[in-house]
């Protein structure tokens, strides 16, 4: 299995802007700029795509683990906060904050944050990131 994304960008890096989309259809053609990424213009930008790919990875992940171990979920709110920072002469993803709440009837707080951190680790997108990536996880 093979899922595509696709960038064009037009211009100068701070000055220009691009439009990113999704073999699906879900994003297309949507707008992204220097200003979206680094300043408070509102708009999309590569570290929240990964963010919420990596939030809603991690949520399938975990409701598989929970079902196969005989607790489905109600619910499961994840959030992947990505950090960029300038490092040498350029910038560098050094962190990630993921944070999961999750309505699971019958579960101790043991076997959830036992079954949460196998999800983190065996979650594609957790995976491929070569970042630091911290983790919190809450029963609601």
């Amino acid at each position: 299995m093979k899922r595509t994304g696709s960038a064009v960008w037009n211009g100068t890096v701070k000055e220009g802007s691009g439009k990113i989309s999704t073999e699906s259809g879900a994003l297309s053609d949507l707008n992204y700029s220097f200003k979206k990424r680094f300043g408070d213009e509102k708009g999309t930008n590569p570290e929240e795509l990964i963010g919420a790919a990596h939030a809603s990875c991690f949520s399938m992940a975990f409701s598989l683990m929970l079902g196969e171990a005989g607790f489905p979920p109600d619910e499961i709110k994840a959030s992947s906060a990505v950090s960029i920072e300038q490092q040498g002469g350029g910038f560098t993803i050094t962190t990630i904050d993921l944070s999961v709440t999750a309505k699971v009837p019958g579960i101790d707080d043991a076997k959830f944050q036992e079954i949460a951190k196998k999800a983190k680790e065996g979650c594609p997108v957790s995976k491929v990131l070569n970042a630091t990536i911290n983790f919190e996880a809450s029963l609601a």
